[in-house]
């Protein structure tokens, strides 16, 4: 069973920067790619950000060129850098990871609230 870990969530105003973590319980590289979703109160969950085994990144257009996904082998650890924050950025941040079966596995969560 694999289990990730999300945290670096917190309350921060508009225009400031936070960074997430999602730790894994096994090697990321067991894994085909690794996304972070976000899911505010009353909305469906999003993709906001997607990387895979190969490096290939991409992102919804809400978040270009304000958030970066990247992602650490030795340390098991994907992040996403949030830079510029706004206040609709606020909402449940979650990890997923997909393996090479198509399994995919979910984090906790991790809050995110961006006053103005």
């Amino acid at each position: 069973q694999v289990q990730l870990v999300e945290s670096g969530g917190g309350l921060v105003q508009a225009g400031g920067s936070l960074r997430l973590s999602c730790a894994a319980s096994r090697s990321i590289d067991s894994f085909y790619s690794m996304a972070w979703y976000r899911q505010a109160p009353g909305n469906e969950r999003e993709l906001v950000a997607f990387i895979n085994i190969g490096g290939n990144t991409d992102y919804i257009d809400s978040v270009k060129g304000r958030f970066t996904i990247s992602r650490d082998t030795a340390e098991n650890t994907m992040y996403l850098q949030m830079n510029s924050l706004k206040p609709e950025d606020t909402a449940d941040y979650l990890c997923k990871a997909r393996t090479f079966t198509n399994s995919d596995y979910w984090g906790q969560g991790t809050q995110v609230t961006v006053s103005s």
